[in-house]
């Protein structure tokens, strides 16, 4: 995890002359490279270390999936508190425009200008001092794998691209810019790269060296790029089939950026893919579910509170160790044992901020202690889509409480350690699958198992002196829908007696193998091989302790395909993959509109009842859907500059 440590340090000062250099490239002109004949150049290649440093600098364009308040956050899992005002909200409010980007401009400050750093790197390695020939074979291919990385990003989040393919000096003439090329272009062409440094990188990477290329990350990211681009949005179903390029044409398509025409054949391509990188990451690239369900008791943690489940009978004990498992699987390292992560990402502490309830406990001098209370999940997408203990969704499971009593107190009383009356949990958080528990907490529940003071957190969603609502004593971070996300939280998180914690940096991950088995067994539906979509559901759903899918359970209630989506929604809640999921797939004005979200009646009221507090709700903000929003705005400037570029449609 070097390589992280490096990107989150400063590394222009770090880097010295290479980084200065680029610093001097303006955000809008991402195709300007520096020169490599720029003058003190060569010191950052002047030695190992120096150039190692140059090679890390190269991965410092990723932007973390795990931010809530930015462009991953803009999908139908979860709402912040809307006093908050982030890019995320511009985007789902439909008021992210060119000339004001909300995501961050990721299009210049990350993707181009990294590309543009990697070429810099690639420039220069073959005049490397104390570096050995195999070093800078492997290092070439690093830089190699970023450049087909960060096309790979371009084409996820604004579709059709330039392709950046070697140096463009600063003195480029401006008509000698290229355009966007047609989307299955640039695919094949990242494809191409992946499979070409793929030759040349390690399966693995170990110790200090973890997150660096590998092999088995590029075969990876290759699948994940096929499916996306199999899906509907990139198969014949974009909603602006006429959106072409004026001035520049791809080889071999024209003016025209997009299929207009659905091909299976996509599918089949897909499928070869992850079966690929499944196998691979398996065999050479050392990957493996995590199963440890015993980390818990090294770690001197408690089995959780679950509404309804007793710990003392052999049942209730491996449901437990599963909720338990479940809370590690995004919180632990290769080191520890967990070899599920394909491709880790740094860890960014701050982002659990925003999910720690604004109310812990009080000190002795009436401080609170306690955080943000605001990353909140949306009660119809993703409560609901979250199964019972028998794996099916609420509505769907004929043993469940029937919708009409969800809302109605489940009359817990007495049954846990510190906790006198649970009469608060409602019907629908009881009976529910481990990966509810595990990711989730209510009102009337726990949150996480230490962190008040080393015991569990005993939410009081309806005391505006606790969890509650209060927008005189919290003023912008109060809950929104009454449910709060405790996913990638630390198990043995704590916060002390004078208000401090026990925070330990741990990875996320970028790619897990939970993601390889979902991708195939997507291909699979689509391509009517439901058997086997099936099969590789179970994998995923037999780990998280959820009743393996049967040929009888694809009913009109569910397709197979919706079983796919569903399950892959479940399994990487909250990892940045539902904003990419939710436009590649179209469903977007299903779940993304006005008046689409919905949740417990949380927000506004201060101490409400009981009946108030759990009564469904349009959540009180002015999202709304418009097509354009399947893609993010270029910034104005960069079509200005650049007479082969055009806008996204709609903007």
């Amino acid at each position: 995890m070097k390589v992280f440590k490096y990107i989150q340090g400063n590394f222009l000062r770090l880097l010295l002359v290479a980084m200065i250099a680029l610093a001097n490239v303006r955000c809008s002109d991402y195709l300007d490279v520096v020169p490599p004949e720029q003058a003190g150049l060569p010191d950052a290649t002047k030695d190992y270390d120096s150039t190692l440093k140059f090679l890390y600098s190269c991965y410092a364009g990723i932007a973390s999936p795990y931010y809530y308040s930015t462009l991953e956050g803009a999908s139908d899992e979860y709402v912040l508190p809307p006093l908050w005002n982030e890019g995320m909200h511009r985007i789902l409010q439909n008021t992210n425009a060119p000339g004001s980007v909300a995501d961050g401009w990721r299009w210049g400050n990350n993707y181009y200008k990294f590309i543009g750093q990697c070429y810099l790197f690639l420039s220069q390695i073959d005049n490397a001092r104390e570096v050995t020939d195999a070093q800078k074979k492997q290092w070439k291919a690093e830089a190699n794998f970023m450049i087909a990385y960060y096309h790979m990003m371009l084409l996820c989040t604004y579709g059709p691209c330039p392709i950046q393919d070697s140096f463009t000096p600063m003195n480029t003439d401006a008509k000698e810019y290229k355009g966007r090329y047609h989307f299955d272009y640039v695919v094949n062409w990242v494809v191409n790269k992946f499979d070409e440094v793929a030759a040349d990188l390690p399966a693995k990477q170990e110790n200090e060296n973890w997150g660096r290329a590998t092999s088995t990350i590029a075969k990876a990211l290759k699948a994940r790029l096929l499916v996306y681009a199999a899906s509907p949005l990139w198969n014949g179903s974009f909603p602006y089939p006429n959106w072409k390029n004026t001035n520049f044409e791809t080889p071999g398509y024209g003016y025209e950026l997009v299929s207009k025409t659905y091909d299976a054949s996509k599918w089949q391509r897909a499928k070869v893919a992850c079966q690929e990188a499944l196998d691979y990451a398996m065999g050479e690239g050392g990957c493996s579910l995590f199963t440890d369900e015993e980390m818990y008791t090294r770690g001197n943690i408690d089995l959780p509170y679950v509404p309804g489940v007793d710990k003392n009978t052999p049942e209730g004990k491996a449901f437990l160790k599963k909720v338990m498992l479940m809370r590690y699987l995004t919180v632990s390292r290769y080191s520890e044992g967990n070899h599920e992560i394909v491709w880790p990402s740094a860890d960014q502490g701050n982002f659990i901020y925003g999910q720690v309830p604004h109310h812990v406990f009080t000190r002795t001098n009436k401080q609170n202690v306690g955080y943000y209370s605001g990353v909140s999940p949306v009660l119809n997408t993703s409560i609901h889509y979250f199964y019972t203990k028998n794996g099916k969704r609420p509505a769907n499971d004929p043993t469940f409480a029937p919708e009409s009593e969800w809302y109605k107190s489940a009359g817990i009383a007495n049954e846990s350690r510190d906790v006198t009356n649970r009469k608060d949990i409602i019907k629908l958080n009881v009976n529910r699958e481990p990966r509810f528990y595990a990711w989730f907490a209510f009102d009337g529940g726990d949150f996480a198992s230490k962190l008040n003071q080393g015991k569990p957190l005993h939410i009081e969603l309806r005391n505006g002196d606790k969890q509650g609502y209060n927008p005189v004593k919290y003023q912008r971070d109060n809950n929104v829908t009454g449910y709060f996300s405790q996913k990638g939280i630390m198990p043995k998180l704590t916060f002390d007696a004078n208000g401090g914690w026990n925070y330990e940096s741990k990875p996320r991950s970028l790619i897990r193998l939970a993601e390889l088995y979902l991708n195939l067994a997507e291909c699979e539906a689509a391509l009517g091989e439901n058997a086997n979509a099936i099969t590789h559901l179970n994998v995923i759903r037999e780990r998280a302790g959820v009743p393996a899918l049967t040929a009888a359970d694809i009913t009109g209630n569910m397709t197979m395909t919706e079983w796919v989506r569903n399950e892959r929604f479940i399994e990487l809640w909250g990892e940045g993959q539902r904003y990419y999921d939710i436009r590649r797939w179209m469903i977007a004005p299903e779940t993304m509109g006005t008046n689409k979200r919905l949740g417990l009646n949380a927000y506004g009221i201060v101490n409400p009842t009981f009946e108030q507090f759990n009564t469904v709700t349009p959540i009180k903000q002015p999202f709304e859907w418009n097509n354009r929003m399947y893609l993010l705005p270029i910034y104005v400037n960069e079509v200005y500059k650049n007479p082969q570029l055009i806008q996204a449609p709609g903007y």
